[in-house]
């Protein structure tokens, strides 16, 4: 955001948050101008037509009604991601973190610093001075790029080692994702020393009741959400952090990613996606639940950026077929996995993608077979794609806006059009006002 748009930008929050007229009423508690509560969710990766698709794949074919999900009922803006402009116009996820973190645009790579690699104050940093809780929860390891820019600064998103060693100065409440291998026996020691319970096993996140908790349940990431269809693990973190984060009184805020849906765009992998858009579809089912029961705190969910170039519909067909998505019992990682390892290959696969290949399908994925699982899963995905006129254009990023979703007090800061930077410095705007000592 530049420094011009800045003043008219805080008046126009001042002036919304004077005005009480359009604060919710929910049932009996009537919501405040200005949240207690601040989550603040990104699904990394989630350009506009992946939201789009997620609503055809959850579409009950037995409706003439195409349901809504969860995105269209909370959509309210969309918002411009491009980087500093020594990056160009198409970001990463660490300038795009960055600028919904701080306000402030930098460079590809940069982890909350400047073009000069100067620290940058963040949202979580500025929550925690004043007293209130932070935390992360996350499907990536929790020194990836997004919830970095949110907890640290470095220059380069790749130093995940310096990364993870500087959370011990954020103070953060709650640490909860994948990254085991950035985290050596030293480094959790240090974690103990300070307070914090560690664990690794998801089942013993339930005996967690109060902060502060470093949970790595993953040596990088965390398992496909289709590899996995009842696990809920990204629902069931963002849970755990409400329940802990909301013990205190001064408020909190929570960062929530979904941090695969990008992993399975750069992958092109659309089954793979849809599982991801799934899971993270109800972790916001869960924060909205929250909202309602707790009018005081406010959500807002955007994506970072927009990953593959996906496209509903390809080679001038004018169809598309989710119903085949539906079908596919695991990810095409595990599918390739099976397929490479196992004698009756052309069966089992034909069950986990839920039809039956043609002979022409199985000539081309007994080649792709034969030079390793990476060339297989790639069949596999383009086997996918061909059944269900899936097009991806990129397995980088794409330039294009995304969109803004939000619910409860000052939700409305964040309709219309706004430039990520925008988003953050409204949070930050929202965020309590530091106590003046006493004279």
């Amino acid at each position: 955001m530049s420094f011009t748009k800045a003043p008219l930008l805080l008046l126009g929050i001042s002036l919304l948050l004077s005005t009480p007229a359009w604060a919710d009423e929910t049932g009996p508690t009537k919501a405040p101008s200005r949240p207690k509560n601040i989550v603040i969710m990104i699904g990394d990766g989630m350009g506009p037509s992946y939201t789009s698709a997620y609503r055809y794949y959850k579409d009950n074919p037995d409706t003439e009604e195409v349901e809504q999900t969860v995105f269209d009922r909370l959509l309210v803006g969309m918002a411009s991601t491009y980087p500093a402009s020594v990056s160009g116009y198409v970001t990463d996820s660490a300038a795009a973190a960055t600028a919904l973190a701080t306000g402030v645009k930098s460079y590809n790579g940069a982890i909350s610093v400047d073009t000069q690699k100067q620290p940058l104050p963040t949202i979580l940093e500025k929550a925690k001075s004043l007293g209130l809780s932070t935390g992360v929860a996350v499907t990536s390891q929790i020194n990836h790029a997004t919830p970095a820019a949110f907890l640290a600064h470095n220059e380069s998103r790749k130093n995940y080692d310096a990364l993870a060693l500087s959370y011990l100065e954020t103070n953060a409440d709650v640490f909860l994702g994948g990254g085991q291998k950035y985290f050596p026996p030293a480094l959790l020691e240090q974690f103990k020393a300070k307070g914090y319970q560690h664990i690794s096993r998801f089942e013993d996140l339930a005996s967690i009741t109060q902060p502060k908790v470093l949970g790595l349940f993953a040596e990088v990431q965390l398992p496909w959400a289709i590899d996995e269809k009842d696990a809920r693990k990204l629902s069931t973190l963002t849970q755990k952090a409400l329940s802990l984060l909301s013990q205190n009184d001064q408020g909190f805020v929570l960062l929530v990613e979904g941090s695969l849906i990008d992993w399975a765009g750069h992958n092109n992998d659309i089954a793979t996606a849809m599982g991801e858009m799934d899971e993270f579809s109800n972790a916001i089912e869960v924060v909205e639940q929250f909202v309602r029961e707790h009018p005081d705190t406010l959500m807002v969910i955007t994506a970072d950026h927009n990953t593959g170039g996906l496209s509903i519909g390809v080679d001038g067909n004018y169809n598309w077929n989710p119903e085949i998505l539906r079908n596919i019992s695991a990810s095409t990682d595990t599918l390739a996995l099976a397929a490479i390892s196992g004698e009756q290959w052309q069966a089992d696969l034909a069950r986990g993608l839920g039809f039956e290949l043609s002979e022409e399908e199985v000539a081309k994925l007994n080649v792709a077979r034969m030079q390793g699982l990476e060339t297989m899963a790639v069949a596999i995905r383009h086997l996918i794609d061909k059944r269900t006129d899936t097009g991806w254009t990129t397995d980088g990023h794409t330039g294009t806006d995304v969109q803004v979703f939000a619910a409860g007090p000052a939700s409305e800061l964040f309709n219309g059009h706004q430039d990520n930077t925008d988003i953050a410095n409204k949070i930050f705007s929202l965020l309590p006002k530091p106590k003046k000592p006493k004279s």
